[in-house]
């Protein structure tokens, strides 16, 4: 008898529940607070991810390949949960996973975390998703909020992987106004959607969850798309930093800039905004500099993030720039200057000055900007979070050499015109001799 109210789904959140509860007790190393990450060996903040999996009970549908929906979350997780990087810390929380009854004020609670996020022992993982059956209502809302309590706080991006075949049934709280608010916070999470379903009113709302957080949404057919989907997803978390970076704070001005040297920094930036950074470059260095600008919320389309290699009097000396019209997590660039570059540059050498090494020095001034903009309804404050690298090499000889030379101006049209001119004279008489050794015969 259909109550109006949607039975409990069996979904892929009930497989992670188990999976969650049976590898608790190896999990008791794991850090004893979510906001505080463990490092590596190399001081670096571990990449973390969260599976949100959906077990209400419209898990149990056959419709993809022939096999449940919750049987095809399961035979994915395995395989995922199998390739998992050791160096990931990984968790899973439910959502309509333990409550099986028809009240929805109770269902409507139900989403629990069932493997802390931290190292997994991949054995009790799989055991644990093997027990899930589809059971609950949905509140998709109420667990993207749990899950990022899960991952706690930190410098690197942390993932969200939701699972589900249905719209939220539980509003409110709407799970699309949960994305823009955990947007709003600049927390550094992004929140990635995949449909077992395809009606349209659920893809628009795991869009919008999508779209809030600058995550992705996929529209899943097969078993071997959810895998590989995943697997990627947890891949791309595993993108961050070799190297913790140093906090700086960029200023308006190169004068007032803080001096940079060969590391990694962090900052955020504001939208439409210009940051500027200064690096002493000596005689004889090369300076490579490169920008991220990390998307972490939903902002409007056609965008682009500049960096620029100023003098200390504003002429520009070099740029980078990286541009884009869609979603993307990132946006990058990057640049190289030497100061044998500057020829020709009246003001590149008037801020120059003698080191302690006795070398001349000339003050380079990094400006990061930005054509980025919120969409309606997502906050700007905080700004977005940006890392800036920087380093500074052996400069190249290439520059002063024949080679480079010959790509200058005047030289490359004169080197082009006598090999032109000397391929023409050498047809010309080719032709010719073949004229007269034919009318000789």
């Amino acid at each position: 008898m259909n109550t109006g109210l949607r039975r409990p789904k069996p979904r892929l959140g009930s497989l992670l529940a188990a999976l969650a509860i049976a590898g608790g007790a190896l999990l008791s190393g794991l850090p004893a607070h979510a906001d505080e990450p463990s490092t590596g060996a190399a001081g670096r903040e571990a990449p973390r991810v969260d599976l949100v999996l959906d077990v209400s009970g419209s898990m149990r549908e056959a419709d993809i390949q022939g096999k449940t929906r919750i049987s095809v979350a399961q035979q994915s997780l395995n395989d995922v949960i199998d390739a998992l990087p050791s160096e990931t810390e990984f968790g899973i929380r439910t959502l309509g996973a333990t409550y099986d009854g028809l009240d929805k004020a109770k269902g409507c609670l139900d989403t629990k975390q069932l493997f802390p996020v931290g190292k997994t022992n991949k054995t009790e993982a799989k055991t644990a998703v093997a027990t899930l059956r589809p059971t609950g209502f949905t509140p998709i809302g109420l667990a993207l909020r749990g899950a990022a309590e899960d991952l706690g706080k930190g410098e690197t991006t942390r993932r969200v992987v939701l699972i589900t075949d249905g719209e939220d049934t539980c509003t409110p709280p709407d799970p699309c106004d949960v994305a823009r608010e955990l947007a709003s916070q600049g927390i550094h999470l992004v929140v990635d959607t995949l449909g077992l379903a395809h009606d349209d009113k659920t893809r628009q709302q795991l869009l919008c969850i999508a779209n809030a957080t600058g995550g992705t949404y996929t529209d899943v057919r097969t078993q071997e798309q959810l895998t590989e989907k995943v697997k990627q997803l947890v891949d791309r978390s595993n993108d961050t930093y070799a190297v913790a970076p140093v906090k700086t704070a960029g200023t308006d001005t190169c004068e007032s800039a803080p001096v940079l040297a060969p590391g990694v920094y962090s900052d955020r930036e504001k939208f439409s905004e210009h940051r500027v950074y200064r690096v002493p470059v000596k005689s004889g260095q090369e300076l490579r500099a490169s920008v991220s600008v990390a998307l972490d919320r939903a902002v409007a389309r056609d965008y682009g993030v500049l960096l620029q290699a100023t003098s200390a009097a504003g002429q520009e000396l070099v740029r980078g720039t990286d541009a884009g019209s869609g979603r993307t997590d990132v946006v990058s660039t990057g640049l190289r200057w030497s100061p044998a570059d500057s020829k020709g540059y009246a003001t590149a050498t008037a801020t120059a000055s003698a080191s302690p090494s006795g070398k001349p020095e000339t003050t380079v001034c990094l400006v990061v900007s930005n054509s980025l903009a919120p969409q309606p309804g997502v906050a700007a404050d905080p700004g977005l979070p940006l890392e800036l690298t920087v380093d500074l090499t052996a400069a190249s000889p290439a520059p002063d050499g024949p080679a480079m030379g010959l790509g200058r101006g005047w030289i490359l049209l004169l080197v082009l015109t006598l090999a032109g001119l000397v391929t023409g004279l050498l047809f010309g008489w080719i032709a010719r001799w073949r004229i007269a050794v034919w009318q000789e015969n």
